[in-house]
């Protein structure tokens, strides 16, 4: 993927996130988010996930999005569109809700739970467009609100993490604190972004 991008081609990447290897039964991978118990670390993932759209922006010619339907239906329609309208290679990462999270309300609650995603500050919402750095203005919009939700109950809706609290509670709930600052450490960075000059 990093290659694809990198080529300064007119291509566009659509991501479906759902922060594993679904298609080998949910292990981990880089995108797997701390705390979350997977194939292989029933324990719970000691490091947090990787920024893949950060480190696309590192690039200042790659579009690159982060949505999330069941959370904002509008604002993934924008970055779709802008993607696809941006001369040059965009990428947009889309949360997707996974047989493998466990989601305890059942797969047919999928975009609610995606919304509860966001509202809680798990899955932050924003674009990145180098076309604005030609009009001097800022290429990144934090479209993310700040979050309202428990993070913590978010959290516990999901086998993924639940599942650690019921085999582990002191282990998990140290992890669910690393979830909680990591989350809001990505926050105050995009916060940051959307504030540059």
């Amino acid at each position: 993927l990093d290659e694809v991008l990198a080529s300064g081609e007119n291509i566009n990447v659509l991501v479906l996130d759902t922060e594993g290897y679904s298609n080998t039964g949910g292990e981990m991978s880089k995108a797997t988010e701390l705390s979350s118990v997977s194939g292989f670390t029933l324990d719970g993932k000691p490091t947090p996930r990787k920024d893949l759209g950060r480190m696309m922006m590192q690039y200042d010619y790659v579009y690159v999005a982060q949505v999330c339907l069941g959370a904002d239906m509008e604002q993934t329609i924008r970055a779709l569109r802008e993607a696809e309208a941006y001369d040059g290679p965009s990428l947009v990462i889309a949360y997707s809700h996974c047989i493998n999270h466990g989601i305890k309300a059942g797969m047919n609650k999928g975009l609610e739970e995606q919304a509860k995603a966001v509202k809680a500050g798990y899955w932050h919402l924003y674009r990145y467009n180098p076309a604005l750095q030609a009009s001097g203005q800022n290429p990144f919009t934090l479209d993310s609100k700040e979050p309202t939700g428990d993070l913590r109950e978010f959290l516990l809706g999901e086998v993924r993490y639940d599942s650690l609290r019921k085999i582990d509670p002191t282990h998990a709930e140290e992890l669910f604190a690393k979830t909680a600052q990591d989350a809001k450490e990505r926050y105050e960075g995009y916060k940051r972004l959307a504030e540059q000059e």
